[in-house]
């Protein structure tokens, strides 16, 4: 039996499932997980980083991926900051690649919530590319 991948988008796709776990060798091993974060989620991402960054709330100046790494770390996710060569910290130990669907679902709410109460301009995607 070779690897397998599934989207379980409906009835048929989890009966296969459970056909292939019923055909599954001895000690197989099944990982079953959220899918990740999709394209568009990550375009729109960026784009709110970006009106982020040029808005300035409060008078920070933050380049959108230090931005990235704040809003991350303000949802708990796995972030710290070192000191650069040149004295400076910057962030390390955060990869929104590794987000789910929903984790990042939930990263572009609280982007929106914070830049809407600090009344950032936003911009669509496409216009910020």
């Amino acid at each position: 039996m070779t690897g397998q991948t599934l989207i379980l988008h409906g009835p048929a796709q989890r009966r296969f499932a459970k056909e292939l776990v019923d055909r599954a060798p001895a000690e197989a091993v099944l990982n079953i997980r959220e899918a990740k974060r999709t394209t568009d989620q990550n375009a729109r991402m960026w784009a709110m980083l970006s009106d982020v960054s040029r808005s300035k709330p409060e008078g920070r100046t933050h380049t959108p991926e230090t931005w990235k790494a704040l809003f991350m770390h303000a949802l708990g996710h796995e972030t710290r900051f070192e000191m650069g060569l040149n004295g400076e910290p910057f962030p390390v130990g955060f990869r929104s690649s590794r987000l789910s669907k929903s984790q990042m679902a939930d990263l572009i709410t609280f982007i929106a919530e914070y830049g809407d109460r600090h009344n950032v301009r936003w911009t669509e995607p496409e216009e910020a590319a």
